[in-house]
């Protein structure tokens, strides 16, 4: 006979203790905790019950009756982190102002934990932290004359630009730190070979477009004018 599947479930829906009993040594933050201290240090595929149980001092099977599943751990993990955001001011009632603040906490946030580009998905932005960052931009948004589907767009685009941006700068670092020679180096280099290409007259778009700018790239006012791009197309 074919078993039944196994229904459906949130883990906030859970109550984080089942039944009568002495109470436990630990809870969801402290196994989140644990969880985030782990990916800090050895990143996303570091995480597993068994650390995150070692950790604790507790073991592994136990820790299933707090956690079912390991993407259940991915969801506290998420939730925890998503506590750091300072939703404390009140909007300033400058709806652009206001996003590219959130926007430039975001980016801060995900470098303090670089793992946490693999987990932003819409399946743990329902958590109680993120449910109150939700709450809080769209608070910021009350001035922004739109529908509510609209707004929703407008978080989730701001979010997928900061989320691809600090992507790109994580994988960056993490390869300068692989490279047997310095970033500066590299980068010599790299300047050299393309300056070369380049005189050879076969990409003359390119040559025109470096004699018109040739300096480095400011990777602050990239991050800022594409947020503003973003928000440009929303506004009326």
């Amino acid at each position: 006979m074919v078993g039944r599947s196994p229904a459906a479930e949130v883990i906030w829906a859970r109550p984080e203790r089942a039944g009568r009993g002495p109470k436990p040594a630990f809870g969801r933050a402290d196994i989140a905790a644990a969880a985030v201290r782990i990916a800090d240090a050895e990143g996303l595929d570091g995480v597993s019950m068994r650390k995150v149980a070692a950790e604790l001092g507790c073991g592994t099977m136990s820790l299933y009756n707090y956690v079912p599943r390991k993407e259940d751990l991915y969801e506290l993990m998420f939730d925890l982190v998503s506590g750091e955001y300072d939703l404390s001011a009140e909007p300033s009632g400058d709806w652009r102002a206001d996003l590219l603040a959130l926007a430039h906490q975001g980016r801060a946030m995900m470098h303090r934990h670089t793992w946490m580009p693999a987990l932003m998905s819409p399946v743990y932005g329902f958590s109680p932290h993120a449910l109150a960052y939700l709450e809080y931009t769209l608070s910021c948004l009350d001035s922004f004359d739109a529908r509510f589907g609209e707004k929703m767009e407008l978080i989730a685009m701001i979010n997928g630009v900061i989320t691809t941006y600090v992507a790109n700068e994580i994988a960056t670092a993490e390869r300068g730190r692989s490279l047997p020679w310095s970033e500066q180096q590299e980068h010599e280099a790299r300047t050299r070979y393309l300056a070369g290409q380049i005189s050879t007259g076969r990409y003359p778009r390119m040559a025109a477009g470096f004699a018109e700018d040739s300096g480095p790239i400011d990777l602050e006012g990239v991050f800022d004018r594409a947020l503003g791009r973003v928000l440009d197309s929303f506004e009326r």
